[in-house]
């Protein structure tokens, strides 16, 4: 008798500091998917810091399938003054290439639309990149709609530095 391999579905939850060193090997998977150079060595501890510290400036979960962390998704709230409601904003989601397949992205895009509700969001939001065909399949798979009219904008580094003064 052959054996029966049973597909367990990903375990999400919020990341604990035990999860750093996986999350930050994440990031640096993210980074060469995207052709980005990861973030150095201050980065790194600050990404650490706003998410597990005493004082979190972001949300961090992370999926694991069969115990080993595969997953992570950044997430914050932002306001809507038309809808007088928060936004839950995705700021990533990222799944290790080894895992993609297994559901584990709609399992936590699931996961992310279940906190949305609980917190009374009005909007549940994202950005992608144009080349992304596969996530982008997937978000519409899911019901998203893009957004083609609104256009992002950005100062960065010394951009906001000089604005600021």
């Amino acid at each position: 008798m052959g054996l029966v391999q049973v597909k367990r579905s990903p375990v999400i939850r919020e990341a604990k500091k035990k999860d750093a060193a996986a999350f930050l090997s994440l990031v640096v998977a993210l980074a060469d998917f995207e052709k980005l150079p990861p973030p150095d060595v201050a980065a790194r501890r600050r990404l650490l810091k706003d998410a597990l510290g005493p004082k979190p400036k972001y949300r961090l979960w992370v999926a694991e399938l069969e115990g080993r962390v595969v997953a992570y998704a950044i997430f914050f709230f932002t306001y809507s003054s038309f809808l007088a409601r928060p936004t839950l904003y995705l700021e990533d989601i990222f799944v290790h290439p080894d895992a993609r397949g297994r559901g584990v992205a709609t399992a936590v895009m699931r996961r992310l639309a279940r906190e949305a509700v609980k917190h009374g969001c009005g909007r549940f939001e994202w950005m992608v990149l144009d080349w992304n065909r596969p996530a982008i399949r997937l978000y519409r798979g899911l019901g998203a709609m893009e957004k083609a009219e609104w256009r992002l904008y950005r100062l960065e580094g010394a951009g906001v530095k000089r604005l600021a003064r």
